[in-house]
């Protein structure tokens, strides 16, 4: 949606979306914050995710949920609680809480435990009989490196196993996984998997401005984000449509880029002066 029109601004699909899908972190929304920002941003957001595992202490978590879905947002609940059941051997319990709640998308992670990647495929494809999986691939520990093999190869597994989507880890800070300590991109990992794996089945984790911008250069408007905060939306997609400095010249035509971007100093004195 936008609210006039304007050339050269890029094509974006509408939902359901199958790619340029943004996922919002709901880190512990109340109600009437849900109300204001579906009112705001619901119509940019296809992906709602309760962070780690906010949704056991969030009050009135039905409610939110029936509100996103009202909204044609899909909420699920976030993959450190999956994993907090499997590590007390509770994943039946698991699966009939998403029952309970009327959860159709479900994450399935193993960035806080270990969990044998033979094993966590079966999962995946357990629960992709009934519900959309979202699998997350990479370690919240800074310390544990991945070689970019194995991401590939786990990546790949788990689409293969029945995941929409594999998430490439960040973290809600943006500071693990794909991205240096420092928040820059594993820029040659981060090549390895997207000359391997398709990039509309990927859904990168990244949280922060220059991590966004940085994903939007390299492939376009409509990659996959995610880990977005509830009033980053709106900055966001003005980000994947050229509407910002930081991207501004991504969308428009060579020619006038190049007119735009080099000023004679003497116009610019003139100009000032004029």
């Amino acid at each position: 949606m936008i609210n006039f029109e304007l050339p050269f601004i890029p094509e974006r699909g509408t939902k359901p979306r199958t790619k340029g899908v943004t996922m919002m972190m709901d880190k512990g929304l109340s109600l009437k914050e849900t109300e204001h920002f579906i009112e705001g941003s619901g119509h940019l957001t296809d992906l709602v995710k309760f962070g780690f595992g906010t949704s056991a202490v969030t009050p009135q978590l039905t409610e939110k949920i029936k509100l996103y879905k009202e909204a044609g947002v899909r909420p699920y609940l976030g993959g450190t609680l999956f994993e907090a059941f499997y590590a007390r051997n509770c994943f039946d319990d698991y699966q009939r809480l998403l029952d309970k709640l009327d959860l159709d998308l479900v994450e399935v992670s193993d960035g806080s435990i270990i969990i044998p990647h033979k094993e966590k495929c079966k999962i995946i494809k357990k629960l992709s009989k009934n519900r959309t999986v979202l699998s997350e691939v990479g370690s919240k520990d800074s310390g544990i490196i991945i070689s970019p093999f194995k991401w590939v190869s786990w990546m790949k597994a788990e689409l293969n196993a029945g995941s929409w989507m594999v998430i490439a880890e960040g973290r809600e800070a943006g500071n693990v996984g794909v991205f240096r300590p420092n928040g820059s991109a594993h820029t040659l990992l981060i090549n390895h998997i997207m000359a391997r794996v398709d990039p509309d089945k990927i859904l990168w984790e990244a949280p922060q401005k220059n991590q966004q911008v940085w994903f939007i250069k390299l492939f376009g408007a409509n990659v996959n984000l995610g880990n977005i905060g509830p009033h980053d939306m709106i900055p966001l997609e003005c980000l994947r449509l050229g509407l910002r400095g930081d991207t501004f010249f991504e969308f428009l035509p060579d020619d006038y880029a190049d007119r735009l971007k080099h000023v004679n100093d003497d116009d610019s004195l003139e100009f000032a002066e004029g």
